[in-house]
This record gives structure tokens, C-alpha cells and sequence, in this order.
């Protein structure tokens, strides 16, 4: 399949580049220079994030600020014309509370020496005094197995495996690596260790401690588990090889509350030809704690808001119904987006299409798609008319958190791709900030986005 994707993408694009010296532009390749237009002399979506990120700041499920971004989703959404609804979702309630404390107790002529850390999403608190122990590292579930309970119990289990710099695609380093933040805890308490610390989810080297959720599971001792900083993360391995032991010190004093009510933010215009075949585009409101959720993912959910405005200034009047859903609850649960499913699923609902954007704001190189190959072949048609954009990515493959839980055969599930190198200098640390995010780079993403919807509403997907 792969070898017929290459050849459709680039017969494609040499007939395209061919037809585009001989021929007036097309009707689609007019609306698309529109689009761009509107996006980038016209756009909202810039000041819609920086309102999102300083006015309401970090939205963490379950808190006060994602209760407050709910509210504002609903009035942006109905002054650009949608009726909007809010869908009741039950989410996690999980605070980090003070501020966590980490050093090294003494090694040679280090005594005391502050460690950057920061607790995982859901962990346990460690207690008032913390937790003090010696420090064993490991790189692979498989390291806990061969070390065994003797060396491992009463210790701090570090798990130091950096994301791999070979991969061209961040996203691929990240999900080989991140299953020892989301697993690592239960894992290591397995053996007897008290404690965990991970090496944080970042390709460089800095001293920010990178968040993220962790799980627990049924009949295994629950341990505190937290992130590190990269830089740290060297220190630490570094004293391990040059002595015996290092000894650590860290203190969390973060808590899980009963479950809060929240709301999933959801904007429709009805389709003026084929209301029953929905399109939906959105990202998700809640970010981490830590930092103003910027890049992940109020860049994705100003994105998507940016649709139905561009819509507006350019009169796009659409055929099948447009949806603009603010998911609640991505980063800690995916409660908003199966519960977004389970309705659709019950009023049988048709979603031809589900574009979303939970990549970051960063220069768009195109779309993961998740659908039928014939469906597929028909995208690849379109894929010339975002190469001007330098838009080239349309390739097979799994497409983001809460659209992917719609998956049935029937809808057209989408992944909006930009360029993925710098994405985990900010994901879920607390340098991701509106400053952060460069204003061309997120409204030339919300024109490609947009693009993509025009195209969907216009010529379906049967």
C-alpha cells in the first residue's frame, strides 16, 4: 500500500505542477488563496489564544480556570453565529498543591543540591517530609526484572530514558519513551520501590520538568511518581557512575478530589443541503497545570474556532453541518471525548469527517488520516492544492486523542500535522506560554485547516 500511496501522491502532484503552467487557477485553488488571505490579514484566532492563555491561564480538568475557558468558548462560539451546546462530562479532580521539593542529601562534595522536579499527573503526595532514598537507574522495564526485589526494594526506581534524537518525527521519540511516565510507578512497585522519578519528556536539555498523567493500577502499591528535569536527569546519571550511591530527597503534596462536573464546548451550523452528514473540527480546552496550555493545546482549540470565522468573512455557507467542539478533559482522562462518542453513537449520528489539531501551533506539513483507502485516494487528489502552502504531509496513520475514539468505519478521522521539532520544549512544562507561540506559524495552521473543512463540506467524502 505504501508503494501505491507514493505513486498516486506523486503523479499528482507532476500533473498539478504541469496543468498549473497551462490553465487558469481552479475554483477550489481560488477559494483556497481566500482562505490564506483571510487567515493571515484577517485572523482572529492570534488574539482569541492570547485572551485564552493570560485572561484564564492553565485549565486543568476539574479546576476553576477550565470552568471559566468553558464560558468563554460559548460566547466566541456564539458571536461567530453557532448554536452551542454544553455537553455534561464527569472529569478527574487532581491538584498539585504546593510546590515540590527535591535534592540531593549529600554525594562527595555535593550536600543539598536542588533537583528541578514536578509531580505527575494523578500521582499519590509523598507526605510532609517527602520521601529520602537511594537512587537506582534504570532505561527499560526489562532493567527492573534483571536487578530483582533485593536491589530494588526500599529505593527510588529513576527511569532514564532519553527520547530518541534519530527520529525526524518528535512524536515518534515520545511514544517510545513516555510509557515509562505512564507506567513507571506501577512497574517499579512491583519490586519494592518506594519512589519513582522519571526523566522528563523533552528532546533537549534544560532544566524544566515536563508534567503528564501516570497511572495506577488494582492491587499494586501506589508510589509518589515525578517528573525531572532533562538536565538534572544527566546529573543524577552522571553520580551513579562515578559512586556507589546517591541519595535523594523529594516532598509532593498533591491530592485526587471526588470527580467534577465540567462540559464538553460544542458550535453547529446546520448544513444547508446535507444537515444529517456532520463535520466536526476541534481540539481540546483543558491543558496542565503548570504553564498557560498554549501550545497544547489552546493553539488547537483557537485553531478550530478559527474555522467558523473564516467561514463568516468569506461567506461560506455550508452544505453539511459544521461542528466546533471544545473536548474537555484530553490530557487526564479522554472523559470528554467518549462521552462526545457515546452521544453520537446514541442518536446515530454521521460524522463524515473529524479534523483535529493537538499538535501544537507550529508550521503546518499536513494531515495524519485514519480512514478507508478509497477515501484516502480522494484526499490524495486534493493534496496539490496545499502544496503552494508547502503543505506536502497527507499520509496514513493514526489521527489525534479525543477525534480517534469516533472511529467506526463511517467518518473520515484527521490529525492536523505541523512540524513537530520544537513541540516538546513546551508540551506540558511550564514554558508553555503565549509568548511561545508564533503568530504566523498558528494562522498559516488554521488556513490549511480550514482548507481542509472547505473541501470536506463541499465535496463530502463518499
Amino acid at each position: 500500500m505504501y508503494k501505491i500511496f507514493v505513486v498516486i501522491f506523486f503523479s499528482i502532484s507532476t500533473l498539478f505542477a504541469q496543468n498549473a503552467k497551462n490553465s487558469e487557477p481552479s475554483a477550489d485553488e481560488k477559494m483556497f488563496a481566500k482562505i490564506y488571505q483571510g487567515a493571515l490579514e484577517n485572523g482572529q484566532c492570534y488574539e482569541n489564544l492570547r485572551f485564552l492563555c493570560k485572561n484564564i491561564g492553565p485549565r486543568l480538568s476539574g479546576s476553576m480556570q477550565a470552568e471559566k475557558a468553558v464560558v468563554w468558548a460559548k460566547e466566541v462560539l456564539e458571536k461567530l453565529g453557532m448554536q452551542v451546546t454544553l455537553q455534561e462530562v464527569m472529569v478527574p479532580h487532581w491538584e498539585r498543591g504546593e510546590k515540590e521539593t527535591a535534592y540531593i542529601v549529600e554525594q562527595g562534595k555535593i550536600k543539598n543540591q536542588p533537583l528541578r522536579i514536578c509531580a505527575l499527573g494523578g500521582s499519590i503526595a509523598t507526605g510532609k517530609d517527602g520521601i529520602q532514598a537511594e537512587v537506582i537507574e534504570v532505561h527499560q522495564f526489562e532493567d527492573l526484572a534483571k536487578l530483582g526485589k533485593d536491589k530494588i526494594t526500599g529505593k527510588i526506581v529513576f527511569f532514564n530514558r532519553p527520547m530518541k534524537a534519530t527520529n525526524i518525527n518528535a512524536f515518534l521519540s515520545y511514544s517510545q519513551a513516555v510509557g515509562q511516565r505512564t507506567r513507571g510507578a506501577v512497574e517499579a512497585a512491583k519490586y519494592g520501590a518506594v519512589g519513582v522519578l522519571v526523566r522528563s519528556m523533552n528532546l533537549r536539555l534544560d532544566d524544566y520538568p515536563h508534567t503528564g498523567t501516570m497511572r495506577y493500577q488494582d492491587g499494586i502499591t501506589k508510589i509518589p511518581s515525578a517528573a525531572i528535569s532533562t538536565n538534572d536527569a544527566e546529573t543524577i546519571s552522571k553520580l551513579l557512575k562515578q559512586h556507589e550511591s546517591v541519595v535523594v530527597n523529594y516532598a509532593m503534596h498533591c491530592k485526587t478530589f471526588p470527580d467534577a462536573k465540567s462540559y464538553n464546548v460544542i458550535g453547529e451550523i446546520k448544513g444547508s443541503e446535507f444537515p444529517n452528514e456532520i463535520i466536526a473540527v476541534g481540539g481540546h480546552l483543558d491543558s496542565w497545570d503548570m504553564a498557560e496550555g498554549a501550545h497544547d493545546d489552546g493553539a488547537g482549540c483557537v485553531q478550530a474556532i478559527e474555522v467558523m470565522h473564516i467561514f463568516n468573512v468569506l461567506k461560506i455557507k455550508p452544505k453539511r453541518t459544521l461542528r466546533v467542539v471544545m473536548f474537555m478533559n484530553e490530557e487526564n482522562g479522554l472523559r470528554g471525548a467518549t462521552e462526545y462518542a457515546k452521544v453520537a453513537k446514541e442518536k446515530k449520528e454521521l460524522h463524515v469527517a473529524a479534523v483535529e489539531s493537538d499538535s501544537g501551533g507550529f508550521t503546518p506539513r499536513g494531515f495524519s488520516i485514519d480512514t478507508s483507502w478509497p477515501r484516502m485516494e480522494k484526499m490524495l487528489q486534493w493534496q496539490p492544492l496545499f502544496a503552494k502552502y508547502n503543505v506536502y504531509a497527507f499520509f496514513p496513520g493514526r489521527s489525534a486523542a479525543d477525534v480517534g475514539v469516533l472511529k467506526d468505519g463511517r467518518a473520515t478521522l484527521v490529525g492536523f500535522k505541523p512540524d513537530s521539532q520544537r513541540y516538546f520544549d513546551y508540551h506540558h512544562a511550564e514554558t508553555d506560554v503565549f509568548e511561545a507561540v508564533n503568530k504566523r506559524e498558528l494562522e498559516l495552521g488554521s488556513a490549511t485547516i480550514t482548507s481542509l473543512i472547505y473541501l470536506f463540506d463541499k465535496y463530502g467524502m463518499e
